[in-house]
């Protein structure tokens, strides 16, 4: 099952791991794992990825950072499969996914000879990326005609629980998402408050836009590491940032 209409889909750089998440989600789909496992085991991943940084083994690192990304399409396609949509893996899987990015630049820092702050501004910057992009991914989902509405575009109060889930462990998870996300929600839905009016985005924008999605981002480190590019992904990351106004700009000029 699709998160989109077949009208609405689009060629998302950042989704080259969904073939071999579909692949595992699969071989999952009639065992007892569920889409929380698999979560837990991109995190394990992106973990591991960390050790090679430190280890100065950057082709591993790279190899752990892309599979992490493979891992990551796993959980929600074998939701999908198992027919068991969950608010709880929704706001899990947000949550690794930030957990690791700080993780990752703070890694970078240590190794190459990029200052704290410096560092910290480009998670901002990667997490601003992000969120640009899942913000106008969202609504383009909620709108499209069968499309997948587990994600809200504005995430305001907790979900009910849906079948088959905590609503304590909903709360807990939709308050730490709220904790770490909502700063940069705000930000994103400031410099565009009116984007969720839009009737529906074209399919090149929503491609052009991929160039934020997560994986994409992550396809960016695993390959500058190897290349022994270290000491430019922090700087690099604060200058790709300023792309956030061009897509907004086209936006707001091209898309009503």
């Amino acid at each position: 099952m699709s998160k989109l209409a077949i009208a609405d889909k689009f060629i998302d750089l950042s989704d080259y791991g969904r073939p071999f998440g579909r692949f595992l989600a699969n071989q999952l789909k009639n065992t007892r794992f569920t889409p929380i496992h698999v979560t837990l085991l991109f995190g394990i991943s992106g973990i591991i990825a960390i050790y090679f940084i430190l280890s100065n083994h950057f082709i591993w690192a790279g190899f752990f950072i892309v599979l992490k990304s493979g891992i990551d399409a796993a959980d929600g396609e074998l939701a999908r499969l198992k027919n068991t949509p969950s608010y709880v893996g929704r706001y899990l899987d947000s949550v690794f996914d930030i957990i690791l990015n700080f993780m990752f630049f703070m890694t970078i820092c240590f190794v190459s000879k990029a200052t704290i702050w410096l560092s910290l501004l480009a998670f901002i910057g990667i997490q601003l990326q992000g969120t640009l992009y899942n913000y106008y991914y969202v609504i383009l989902r909620n709108k499209s005609v069968g499309g997948d509405t587990t994600s809200k575009i504005f995430e305001y109060k907790t979900p009910k629980a849906l079948p088959g889930e905590s609503q304590k462990y909903v709360d807990i998870l939709f308050t730490a998402y709220i904790i770490v996300y909502g700063v940069f929600d705000k930000i994103i839905h400031l410099l565009d408050s009116e984007a969720y009016k839009v009737k529906t985005f074209p399919n090149w924008f929503m491609t052009l836009l991929s160039l934020y999605g997560l994986g994409f981002q992550l396809l960016i480190i695993a390959i500058m590491l190897p290349f022994g590019w270290i000491e430019y992904i922090v700087p690099f990351f604060i200058g790709y940032t300023s792309l956030i106004f061009v897509l907004i700009g086209i936006r707001k000029s091209v898309i009503n």
